[in-house]
Protein backbone atom coordinates (compact mmCIF):
# COMPACT_ATOMS: atom_id res chain seq x y z
CA UNK A 1 0.00 0.00 0.00
CA UNK A 2 1.28 3.45 -0.96
CA UNK A 3 1.96 5.79 1.97
CA UNK A 4 0.60 9.28 1.39
CA UNK A 5 0.93 12.62 3.15
CA UNK A 6 -1.98 14.90 4.06
CA UNK A 7 -1.68 16.65 0.70
CA UNK A 8 -0.47 15.43 -2.68
CA UNK A 9 0.69 17.66 -5.54
CA UNK A 10 -0.23 16.07 -8.87
CA UNK A 11 2.56 16.29 -11.44
CA UNK A 12 1.34 17.29 -14.92
CA UNK A 13 2.38 14.95 -17.73
CA UNK A 14 4.90 16.22 -20.29
CA UNK A 15 2.70 15.24 -23.20
CA UNK A 16 0.11 12.54 -22.59
CA UNK A 17 -0.40 9.35 -20.63
CA UNK A 18 0.41 5.99 -22.18
CA UNK A 19 0.53 2.45 -20.93
CA UNK A 20 -1.32 -0.58 -19.62
CA UNK A 21 -2.77 -0.96 -16.16
CA UNK A 22 -4.76 -3.59 -14.29
CA UNK A 23 -6.84 -2.11 -11.47
CA UNK A 24 -7.47 -4.19 -8.35
CA UNK A 25 -10.43 -6.52 -8.09
CA UNK A 26 -13.93 -5.17 -8.29
CA UNK A 27 -15.24 -3.90 -4.96
CA UNK A 28 -18.78 -4.64 -6.09
CA UNK A 29 -18.01 -8.25 -6.96
CA UNK A 30 -15.85 -8.75 -3.86
CA UNK A 31 -18.47 -7.48 -1.42
CA UNK A 32 -21.11 -9.66 -3.05
CA UNK A 33 -19.01 -12.81 -3.22
CA UNK A 34 -17.90 -12.59 0.42
CA UNK A 35 -21.33 -12.82 2.14
CA UNK A 36 -22.60 -15.30 -0.45
CA UNK A 37 -19.60 -17.58 0.12
CA UNK A 38 -20.21 -17.30 3.88
CA UNK A 39 -23.81 -18.46 3.43
CA UNK A 40 -22.83 -21.35 1.15
CA UNK A 41 -22.54 -25.02 2.01
CA UNK A 42 -18.86 -25.95 2.13
CA UNK A 43 -15.67 -24.09 1.33
CA UNK A 44 -15.14 -21.41 -1.29
CA UNK A 45 -12.00 -19.93 -2.79
CA UNK A 46 -12.12 -16.33 -4.05
CA UNK A 47 -9.37 -15.16 -6.38
CA UNK A 48 -8.65 -11.59 -7.51
CA UNK A 49 -10.08 -10.25 -4.25
CA UNK A 50 -9.91 -6.50 -3.64
CA UNK A 51 -7.98 -5.70 -0.46
CA UNK A 52 -9.18 -2.24 0.61
CA UNK A 53 -10.99 -0.57 3.49
CA UNK A 54 -14.45 -1.44 2.13
CA UNK A 55 -13.63 -5.12 1.74
CA UNK A 56 -11.60 -5.30 4.95
CA UNK A 57 -14.58 -4.17 7.03
CA UNK A 58 -16.70 -6.78 5.28
CA UNK A 59 -14.15 -9.52 6.03
CA UNK A 60 -13.74 -8.44 9.66
CA UNK A 61 -17.51 -8.42 10.10
CA UNK A 62 -17.79 -11.94 8.72
CA UNK A 63 -15.16 -13.04 11.24
CA UNK A 64 -17.19 -11.39 14.02
CA UNK A 65 -20.18 -13.33 12.77
CA UNK A 66 -18.22 -16.53 13.38
CA UNK A 67 -17.08 -17.43 9.87
CA UNK A 68 -13.62 -18.87 9.21
CA UNK A 69 -11.66 -16.82 6.64
CA UNK A 70 -8.10 -17.41 5.46
CA UNK A 71 -6.67 -14.40 3.62
CA UNK A 72 -3.45 -15.25 1.77
CA UNK A 73 -0.42 -12.94 2.20
CA UNK A 74 -0.48 -11.98 -1.47
CA UNK A 75 -3.76 -10.29 -0.72
CA UNK A 76 -5.88 -11.42 -3.65
CA UNK A 77 -6.87 -14.93 -2.55
CA UNK A 78 -9.29 -15.78 0.24
CA UNK A 79 -10.68 -19.09 1.44
CA UNK A 80 -13.87 -19.15 3.47
CA UNK A 81 -15.77 -21.97 5.11
CA UNK A 82 -19.48 -21.47 4.53
CA UNK A 83 -22.06 -22.17 7.21
CA UNK A 84 -24.86 -23.51 5.02
CA UNK A 85 -27.26 -20.60 5.30
CA UNK A 86 -26.78 -19.88 9.00
CA UNK A 87 -24.89 -17.30 11.06
CA UNK A 88 -22.52 -19.02 13.54
CA UNK A 89 -22.51 -16.15 16.08
CA UNK A 90 -25.58 -15.53 18.21
CA UNK A 91 -25.31 -11.78 17.91
CA UNK A 92 -22.49 -9.35 17.12
CA UNK A 93 -21.42 -5.71 16.95
CA UNK A 94 -20.33 -4.83 13.41
CA UNK A 95 -18.41 -1.70 12.37
CA UNK A 96 -18.61 -0.94 8.66
CA UNK A 97 -16.78 2.43 8.43
CA UNK A 98 -18.37 4.15 5.40
CA UNK A 99 -18.98 1.06 3.28
CA UNK A 100 -22.54 1.26 1.97
CA UNK A 101 -22.47 -2.17 0.34
CA UNK A 102 -21.20 -3.78 3.55
CA UNK A 103 -23.80 -2.36 5.91
CA UNK A 104 -26.70 -2.94 3.55
CA UNK A 105 -25.77 -6.46 2.50
CA UNK A 106 -24.98 -7.50 6.07
CA UNK A 107 -28.20 -6.01 7.47
CA UNK A 108 -30.19 -8.42 5.31
CA UNK A 109 -27.72 -11.27 5.78
CA UNK A 110 -27.81 -11.29 9.60
CA UNK A 111 -31.59 -11.64 9.45
CA UNK A 112 -31.07 -15.32 8.53
CA UNK A 113 -29.37 -15.88 11.90
CA UNK A 114 -30.48 -15.76 15.52
CA UNK A 115 -29.64 -13.11 18.10
CA UNK A 116 -29.09 -9.36 18.29
CA UNK A 117 -26.90 -7.73 15.67
CA UNK A 118 -25.89 -4.06 15.69
CA UNK A 119 -24.35 -2.44 12.60
CA UNK A 120 -22.77 1.01 12.62
CA UNK A 121 -20.11 3.12 10.92
CA UNK A 122 -18.54 6.56 10.70
CA UNK A 123 -20.50 9.79 11.11
CA UNK A 124 -21.21 10.03 7.38
CA UNK A 125 -22.62 6.50 7.48
CA UNK A 126 -25.12 7.72 10.05
CA UNK A 127 -26.45 10.10 7.37
CA UNK A 128 -26.81 7.48 4.63
CA UNK A 129 -30.29 6.02 4.05
CA UNK A 130 -31.23 2.45 4.85
CA UNK A 131 -34.93 2.88 5.68
CA UNK A 132 -36.24 1.20 2.51
CA UNK A 133 -34.32 -1.98 3.34
CA UNK A 134 -35.46 -1.96 6.97
CA UNK A 135 -39.07 -1.51 5.86
CA UNK A 136 -38.80 -4.50 3.53
CA UNK A 137 -37.29 -6.67 6.27
CA UNK A 138 -40.03 -5.67 8.71
CA UNK A 139 -42.64 -6.54 6.07
CA UNK A 140 -41.14 -10.04 6.12
CA UNK A 141 -41.50 -10.20 9.89
CA UNK A 142 -37.91 -9.32 10.80
CA UNK A 143 -37.34 -6.98 13.76
CA UNK A 144 -35.01 -4.51 12.04
CA UNK A 145 -34.77 -0.85 12.97
CA UNK A 146 -32.49 2.16 13.02
CA UNK A 147 -31.47 3.71 16.35
CA UNK A 148 -32.60 6.45 16.63
CA UNK A 149 -35.44 5.69 14.22
CA UNK A 150 -34.41 8.16 11.52
CA UNK A 151 -33.91 5.71 8.65
CA UNK A 152 -30.10 5.76 8.90
CA UNK A 153 -27.57 3.64 10.81
CA UNK A 154 -26.92 2.50 13.49
CA UNK A 155 -29.10 -0.52 12.73
CA UNK A 156 -30.28 -3.23 15.11
CA UNK A 157 -31.58 -6.56 13.85
CA UNK A 158 -33.23 -8.95 16.32
CA UNK A 159 -32.91 -12.04 14.17
CA UNK A 160 -34.96 -15.24 14.29
CA UNK A 161 -34.36 -16.43 10.76
CA UNK A 162 -35.53 -14.88 7.48
CA UNK A 163 -39.10 -15.94 6.68
CA UNK A 164 -40.23 -16.66 3.15
CA UNK A 165 -43.13 -14.99 1.38
CA UNK A 166 -43.32 -11.95 -0.85
CA UNK A 167 -41.78 -8.54 -0.22
CA UNK A 168 -41.55 -5.26 -2.11
CA UNK A 169 -38.60 -2.90 -1.88
CA UNK A 170 -38.18 0.60 -3.29
CA UNK A 171 -35.50 0.89 -5.94
CA UNK A 172 -35.23 4.65 -6.46
CA UNK A 173 -32.74 5.50 -3.68
CA UNK A 174 -30.19 2.71 -4.09
CA UNK A 175 -30.04 -0.61 -5.91
CA UNK A 176 -28.10 -1.94 -2.90
CA UNK A 177 -31.34 -2.46 -0.96
CA UNK A 178 -32.59 -4.85 -3.63
CA UNK A 179 -29.19 -6.54 -3.88
CA UNK A 180 -29.16 -7.04 -0.11
CA UNK A 181 -32.48 -8.90 -0.20
CA UNK A 182 -31.46 -10.93 -3.24
CA UNK A 183 -28.24 -12.05 -1.53
CA UNK A 184 -30.10 -13.17 1.61
CA UNK A 185 -33.07 -14.75 -0.18
CA UNK A 186 -31.56 -18.20 -0.94
CA UNK A 187 -30.95 -18.63 2.82
CA UNK A 188 -34.56 -17.86 3.77
CA UNK A 189 -36.63 -20.41 5.69
CA UNK A 190 -39.06 -20.83 2.77
CA UNK A 191 -39.37 -19.67 -0.85
CA UNK A 192 -39.09 -15.89 -1.12
CA UNK A 193 -40.21 -13.50 -3.86
CA UNK A 194 -38.67 -10.02 -4.04
CA UNK A 195 -40.46 -7.33 -6.05
CA UNK A 196 -39.20 -3.88 -6.99
CA UNK A 197 -41.45 -0.95 -6.10
CA UNK A 198 -41.15 1.81 -8.72
CA UNK A 199 -38.06 2.92 -10.61
CA UNK A 200 -34.81 1.02 -10.09
CA UNK A 201 -31.54 2.96 -10.26
CA UNK A 202 -28.17 1.43 -11.20
CA UNK A 203 -29.71 -1.63 -12.89
CA UNK A 204 -26.38 -3.13 -14.02
CA UNK A 205 -25.50 -3.73 -10.36
CA UNK A 206 -28.53 -6.00 -10.01
CA UNK A 207 -27.34 -8.07 -12.97
CA UNK A 208 -23.99 -8.32 -11.22
CA UNK A 209 -25.66 -9.48 -8.00
CA UNK A 210 -27.66 -12.13 -9.84
CA UNK A 211 -24.55 -13.34 -11.66
CA UNK A 212 -22.73 -13.97 -8.37
CA UNK A 213 -25.81 -15.57 -6.80
CA UNK A 214 -26.09 -18.01 -9.69
CA UNK A 215 -22.34 -18.70 -9.72
CA UNK A 216 -22.75 -20.10 -6.20
CA UNK A 217 -25.55 -22.43 -7.29
CA UNK A 218 -28.65 -20.59 -6.06
CA UNK A 219 -31.82 -20.85 -8.11
CA UNK A 220 -33.60 -17.64 -9.11
CA UNK A 221 -36.54 -17.19 -11.45
CA UNK A 222 -36.86 -13.75 -12.98
CA UNK A 223 -40.34 -12.51 -13.85
CA UNK A 224 -39.57 -9.54 -16.08
CA UNK A 225 -37.21 -6.92 -14.66
CA UNK A 226 -39.04 -6.32 -11.40
CA UNK A 227 -39.74 -9.69 -9.74
CA UNK A 228 -37.27 -12.33 -8.47
CA UNK A 229 -38.32 -15.69 -7.04
CA UNK A 230 -36.09 -17.95 -4.93
CA UNK A 231 -36.79 -21.52 -3.84
CA UNK A 232 -34.69 -21.36 -0.64
CA UNK A 233 -32.33 -24.06 -1.92
CA UNK A 234 -29.27 -22.18 -0.62
CA UNK A 235 -25.77 -21.69 -1.98
CA UNK A 236 -22.96 -24.13 -2.74
CA UNK A 237 -19.29 -23.35 -2.09
CA UNK A 238 -17.23 -22.84 -5.22
CA UNK A 239 -14.09 -21.30 -6.72
CA UNK A 240 -14.81 -17.78 -7.96
CA UNK A 241 -12.58 -15.30 -9.78
CA UNK A 242 -13.15 -11.56 -9.36
CA UNK A 243 -12.34 -9.33 -12.32
CA UNK A 244 -10.78 -5.84 -12.06
CA UNK A 245 -12.96 -2.96 -10.93
CA UNK A 246 -14.60 -1.08 -13.82
CA UNK A 247 -15.31 1.99 -11.67
CA UNK A 248 -11.60 2.21 -10.84
CA UNK A 249 -10.74 1.70 -14.50
CA UNK A 250 -12.74 4.79 -15.40
CA UNK A 251 -9.99 7.04 -14.00
CA UNK A 252 -7.41 5.60 -16.35
CA UNK A 253 -9.77 5.88 -19.31
CA UNK A 254 -10.42 9.44 -18.16
CA UNK A 255 -6.68 10.11 -18.01
CA UNK A 256 -6.34 9.04 -21.65
CA UNK A 257 -9.22 11.30 -22.63
CA UNK A 258 -7.96 14.32 -20.65
CA UNK A 259 -4.42 14.18 -22.06
CA UNK A 260 -5.11 12.86 -25.58
CA UNK A 261 -3.15 9.78 -24.54
CA UNK A 262 -3.76 6.06 -24.83
CA UNK A 263 -4.41 3.62 -21.99
CA UNK A 264 -5.25 -0.07 -22.02
CA UNK A 265 -6.96 -1.67 -19.03
CA UNK A 266 -6.19 -5.36 -18.81
CA UNK A 267 -8.82 -7.80 -17.52
CA UNK A 268 -11.90 -5.83 -18.57
CA UNK A 269 -13.52 -6.30 -21.96
CA UNK A 270 -16.59 -7.52 -23.75
CA UNK A 271 -16.99 -10.45 -21.35
CA UNK A 272 -17.53 -8.12 -18.37
CA UNK A 273 -20.97 -7.51 -16.84
CA UNK A 274 -19.89 -4.44 -14.91
CA UNK A 275 -22.11 -1.58 -15.96
CA UNK A 276 -19.48 1.07 -15.29
CA UNK A 277 -17.46 -0.21 -18.25
CA UNK A 278 -20.05 1.61 -20.38
CA UNK A 279 -18.28 4.79 -19.30
CA UNK A 280 -16.02 4.28 -22.32
CA UNK A 281 -19.05 4.75 -24.57
CA UNK A 282 -19.54 8.21 -23.08
CA UNK A 283 -15.90 8.99 -23.85
CA UNK A 284 -16.46 7.68 -27.36
CA UNK A 285 -19.27 10.19 -27.81
CA UNK A 286 -16.88 12.90 -26.64
CA UNK A 287 -14.39 12.05 -29.40
CA UNK A 288 -12.23 9.24 -28.00
CA UNK A 289 -11.41 6.01 -29.79
CA UNK A 290 -12.41 2.84 -27.94
CA UNK A 291 -11.08 -0.63 -28.76
CA UNK A 292 -12.36 -3.66 -26.86
CA UNK A 293 -11.41 -7.32 -26.87
CA UNK A 294 -12.82 -10.05 -24.68
CA UNK A 295 -10.45 -9.23 -21.82
CA UNK A 296 -9.09 -5.73 -22.40
CA UNK A 297 -10.27 -2.22 -23.25
CA UNK A 298 -8.22 0.62 -24.73
CA UNK A 299 -9.12 4.30 -24.89
CA UNK A 300 -7.24 6.81 -27.03
CA UNK A 301 -8.05 10.45 -26.45
CA UNK A 302 -8.59 13.14 -29.05
CA UNK A 303 -10.27 16.51 -29.38
CA UNK A 304 -13.08 16.36 -26.80
CA UNK A 305 -16.59 17.76 -27.22
CA UNK A 306 -19.18 18.18 -24.47
CA UNK A 307 -22.07 15.73 -24.18
CA UNK A 308 -25.55 15.53 -22.70
CA UNK A 309 -25.75 12.15 -20.95
CA UNK A 310 -28.03 10.16 -18.66
CA UNK A 311 -25.66 8.49 -16.16
CA UNK A 312 -28.29 6.83 -14.00
CA UNK A 313 -26.89 3.36 -14.65
CA UNK A 314 -23.19 4.32 -14.33
CA UNK A 315 -23.41 6.85 -11.53
CA UNK A 316 -20.12 5.91 -9.84
CA UNK A 317 -18.35 7.36 -12.88
CA UNK A 318 -20.03 10.78 -12.56
CA UNK A 319 -16.95 12.30 -10.83
CA UNK A 320 -14.70 10.95 -13.60
CA UNK A 321 -16.80 12.51 -16.33
CA UNK A 322 -17.05 15.78 -14.42
CA UNK A 323 -13.25 16.03 -14.41
CA UNK A 324 -12.87 15.05 -18.09
CA UNK A 325 -15.60 17.50 -19.10
CA UNK A 326 -13.41 20.39 -17.97
CA UNK A 327 -11.16 19.72 -21.00
CA UNK A 328 -13.96 19.49 -23.58
CA UNK A 329 -15.08 22.02 -26.15
CA UNK A 330 -18.59 23.01 -25.19
CA UNK A 331 -20.70 22.24 -22.11
CA UNK A 332 -21.46 18.84 -20.64
CA UNK A 333 -24.78 18.00 -18.98
CA UNK A 334 -24.89 15.08 -16.52
CA UNK A 335 -28.44 13.85 -15.79
CA UNK A 336 -30.48 11.41 -13.69
CA UNK A 337 -28.01 10.93 -10.83
CA UNK A 338 -29.80 12.47 -7.86
CA UNK A 339 -29.00 9.28 -5.92
CA UNK A 340 -25.26 10.13 -5.82
CA UNK A 341 -26.13 12.75 -3.20
CA UNK A 342 -26.35 9.94 -0.63
CA UNK A 343 -22.98 8.33 -1.39
CA UNK A 344 -19.84 8.86 0.70
CA UNK A 345 -20.62 12.55 0.29
CA UNK A 346 -23.16 14.57 -1.66
CA UNK A 347 -21.17 14.14 -4.85
CA UNK A 348 -23.08 16.66 -6.93
CA UNK A 349 -22.62 19.43 -4.39
CA UNK A 350 -19.01 18.45 -3.74
CA UNK A 351 -18.07 18.29 -7.43
CA UNK A 352 -19.68 21.66 -8.12
CA UNK A 353 -17.86 23.23 -5.17
CA UNK A 354 -14.42 21.84 -6.05
CA UNK A 355 -14.45 22.19 -9.82
CA UNK A 356 -15.47 25.85 -9.49
CA UNK A 357 -12.10 26.40 -7.78
CA UNK A 358 -10.46 25.92 -11.20
CA UNK A 359 -12.43 28.80 -12.71
CA UNK A 360 -14.89 26.45 -14.43
CA UNK A 361 -18.57 27.38 -14.43
CA UNK A 362 -20.63 24.60 -12.85
CA UNK A 363 -24.40 24.70 -12.50
CA UNK A 364 -25.82 22.28 -9.96
CA UNK A 365 -29.22 20.70 -10.62
CA UNK A 366 -31.24 18.41 -8.33
CA UNK A 367 -30.31 15.43 -10.52
CA UNK A 368 -27.01 16.45 -12.08
CA UNK A 369 -24.56 19.09 -13.26
CA UNK A 370 -23.87 21.47 -16.15
CA UNK A 371 -20.14 21.97 -16.71
CA UNK A 372 -19.00 24.86 -18.91
CA UNK A 373 -15.25 24.63 -19.59
CA UNK A 374 -13.09 27.71 -19.35
CA UNK A 375 -9.49 28.70 -18.68
CA UNK A 376 -8.34 26.24 -16.02
CA UNK A 377 -6.19 27.18 -13.04
CA UNK A 378 -4.59 25.13 -10.30
CA UNK A 379 -6.46 24.53 -7.06
CA UNK A 380 -6.29 22.68 -3.78
CA UNK A 381 -9.16 20.22 -3.71
CA UNK A 382 -10.99 18.98 -0.65
CA UNK A 383 -12.06 15.36 -1.03
CA UNK A 384 -14.70 14.94 1.73
CA UNK A 385 -13.21 11.58 2.74
CA UNK A 386 -14.61 10.29 -0.57
CA UNK A 387 -12.32 8.06 -2.60
CA UNK A 388 -14.00 8.89 -5.90
CA UNK A 389 -13.59 12.64 -5.37
CA UNK A 390 -9.84 12.20 -4.82
CA UNK A 391 -9.27 9.88 -7.77
CA UNK A 392 -11.31 11.91 -10.26
CA UNK A 393 -10.09 15.39 -9.30
CA UNK A 394 -6.50 14.16 -9.64
CA UNK A 395 -7.11 13.89 -13.40
CA UNK A 396 -7.24 17.67 -13.61
CA UNK A 397 -3.67 17.81 -12.35
CA UNK A 398 -2.42 15.76 -15.30
CA UNK A 399 -2.75 18.90 -17.44
CA UNK A 400 -3.15 21.78 -15.00
CA UNK A 401 -0.15 22.78 -12.83
CA UNK A 402 -0.77 23.41 -9.16
CA UNK A 403 -3.45 20.81 -8.46
CA UNK A 404 -3.25 19.52 -4.89
CA UNK A 405 -5.36 16.69 -3.47
CA UNK A 406 -6.13 16.87 0.24
CA UNK A 407 -6.41 13.60 2.17
CA UNK A 408 -5.25 11.47 -0.77
CA UNK A 409 -5.20 8.46 1.54
CA UNK A 410 -9.00 8.26 1.36
CA UNK A 411 -8.48 6.24 -1.83
CA UNK A 412 -7.63 3.29 0.45
CA UNK A 413 -11.39 2.73 0.64
CA UNK A 414 -11.26 0.97 -2.74
CA UNK A 415 -7.84 1.55 -4.34
CA UNK A 416 -4.90 1.93 -1.93
CA UNK A 417 -2.27 2.18 -4.70
CA UNK A 418 -4.18 4.44 -7.07
CA UNK A 419 -1.70 7.32 -7.20
CA UNK A 420 1.22 4.97 -7.72
CA UNK A 421 -0.54 3.30 -10.64
CA UNK A 422 -1.55 6.65 -12.13
CA UNK A 423 2.07 7.81 -12.02
CA UNK A 424 3.20 4.79 -14.05
CA UNK A 425 1.31 6.18 -17.05
CA UNK A 426 3.30 9.41 -17.31
CA UNK A 427 4.72 9.60 -20.85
Amino acid sequence: MQELSDELLIQPVAACVRGTVRPPGSKSYTNRALPIAALARGASRLEGLLDSEDTQVMMESLRRLGFSLTHRPEGTVLEIEGAGGTIPAKGAELYLANSGTSIRFLTAMVAVGEGTFRLDGVERMRERPIADLLTALRDLGVDARSVPENGCPPVIVEAKGLPGGTVRVKGSTSSQFLSALLIAAPAAQAPLTVEVDGELVSKPYIEMTLQVIEAFGAKVTRVGEQVYRFDASGYQGTEYTIEPDASAASYFFGAAAATAGSVTVDGLGTSSLQGDLDFVRVLERMGCQVDMSENSTSVTGGSLIGVDVDMGDISDTVPTLAAVACFAKGPTRIRNVAHVRVKETDRLKALATEIRKTGTEVIEHPDGLDIHPGQLQGATFDTYDDHRMAMSLALLGLRVPGVVIRNPGCTSKTYPDYFRDLATLHD
